[in-house]
This record gives structure tokens, C-alpha cells and sequence, in this order.
């Protein structure tokens, strides 16, 4: 507890900045010559002349976009983690539980709905991401949002974006209904 504050800081300090500012900063982050390419180089993992592609792939997006999603999933989880008494863990082990056993029988089930709240508000905002995408994974680490912008600006093909669109609402509702039947949306905790 006494640790909660000041983790809670940490988990908050990247809503202070601008998106724009933390996709940027990670662009200079995953750039060929920027520090995360040259700790590669240093620690011994790549040659200088063989450093890793980290920018304008999926490997790229995937990195930007889980620092800054990150935020999103702690906060459900820590919402109700919260509120789960500290004795039920002691309970569990004085009945005989191993630390193991108690927490996969009594903590992460009571965790759950915290855990698809989160899964849920994190899918939801990386489906229609646009910004670190588009900067930082260039055309092959692009995501639908990406492809869906594209024709309908630059191609102008707007059946085939429209075709995009209802693919991906019926796929968000897909997953909302799935967890609505495995949580159920009632039990949605975010804060």
C-alpha cells in the first residue's frame, strides 16, 4: 500500500503528455542510430553495420502502441485489485493453499472483470488508432484505421473502405458480445 501512490504516478505520468509528443518520442527511440539501436549494438546482440529494423514495421506499432495502451489496461485491473481484502490471500493459505494456489483460486478470479474491462477499452481505442501507425509503422505496420483512412482519401474507393468498416463494427461487436456472454457487461468495473 504504501508503494500504491507512487505507482499509480508512474501509470499516470504519460496522460500528461500529448500523443503526438509520446509517438514522436518513440520514433526518435526506434530510429536506426537512436539509443534503443545503439544499446543492441553495445550490449553485442547486432553489428553496427546489422542494426534491426525497430521502425516502419509491426514491431515498431507494437512497441508505441503498448506504452501508450498500457495505462489503459492497468487502471481497471488496479480499480479492482483494490478492492480485493488483502485476508482472502491469507485465508487461502492458512487453509493449506501454497501463495501459488491461493492466488489462482481465489485472487485472479476475483480479478476477472477487471482484466476484460481492460481487454475491452484496449481494444476498442487500438482499433481505430491512426496517429502511431501511421508514423511509426509506415505503410507495413499500418492497422485497418490506416487502410479504411487511405481509400477513403487517397484512392477514393469508398466501397471498399465502407466494406472495411462494416467488417470491423461487426468484429467490435462481435468481441463486445462475447464478452458480454463470458464476463457479462453488467460486471464491467473501470474505476
Amino acid at each position: 500500500m504504501k508503494y500504491s501512490n507512487l505507482l499509480m504516478i508512474c501509470v499516470l505520468l504519460p496522460f500528461w503528455t500529448s500523443l503526438l509528443v509520446r509517438t514522436s518520442s518513440w520514433m526518435v527511440l526506434l530510429q536506426q542510430q537512436g539509443p534503443i539501436n545503439d544499446l543492441i549494438v553495445w550490449i553485442g546482440l547486432a553489428a553496427d553495420d546489422n542494426r534491426p529494423e525497430l521502425m516502419y514495421n509491426v514491431i515498431g506499432t507494437f512497441v508505441a502502441m503498448t506504452q501508450i495502451l498500457l495505462p489503459f489496461m492497468v487502471l481497471p485491473l488496479y480499480s479492482v485489485m483494490k478492492t480485493i481484502s488483502p485476508s482472502l490471500m491469507r485465508a487461502g493459505k492458512s487453509l493449506g493453499g501454497t501463495p501459488l494456489v491461493s492466488f489462482v483460486k481465489i485472487y485472479f478470479p476475483l480479478t476477472i472483470p477487471g482484466i476484460g474491462a481492460g481487454c475491452l477499452l484496449v481494444f476498442i481505442l487500438a482499433i481505430g488508432y491512426y496517429i502511431t501507425p501511421a508514423l511509426v509503422g509506415g505503410a507495413s505496420g499500418s492497422l485497418i484505421s490506416n487502410t479504411i483512412a487511405y481509400h477513403m482519401k487517397s484512392s477514393l474507393d469508398w466501397a471498399f473502405a465502407s466494406a472495411l468498416g462494416t467488417m470491423l463494427l461487426v468484429g467490435v461487436l462481435t468481441i463486445y458480445w462475447i464478452y458480454n456472454k463470458l464476463v457479462g457487461i453488467d460486471n464491467i468495473k473501470l474505476g
